[in-house]
């Protein structure tokens, strides 16, 4: 959901900025709410100063 959401919008040439947002909505929405399942008052997840990520599948 949303790797197909980062590479859309990085065809449809999305600034950096709007990258790191909507991979920081899926470290919200996935990781850290766990689908809804916990941390429901989480409203933000900022990447700060981040030069590299990598995640696993």
């Amino acid at each position: 959901r949303y790797a197909a959401r980062l590479f859309d919008a990085q065809e449809q040439g999305a600034t950096e900025q709007r990258l790191r947002e909507i991979a920081a909505e899926g470290l919200r929405d996935v990781y850290f709410q766990d689908d809804g399942r916990r941390a429901g008052s989480l409203e933000q997840v900022r990447f700060t100063d981040i030069e590299h990520v990598e995640f696993g599948l």
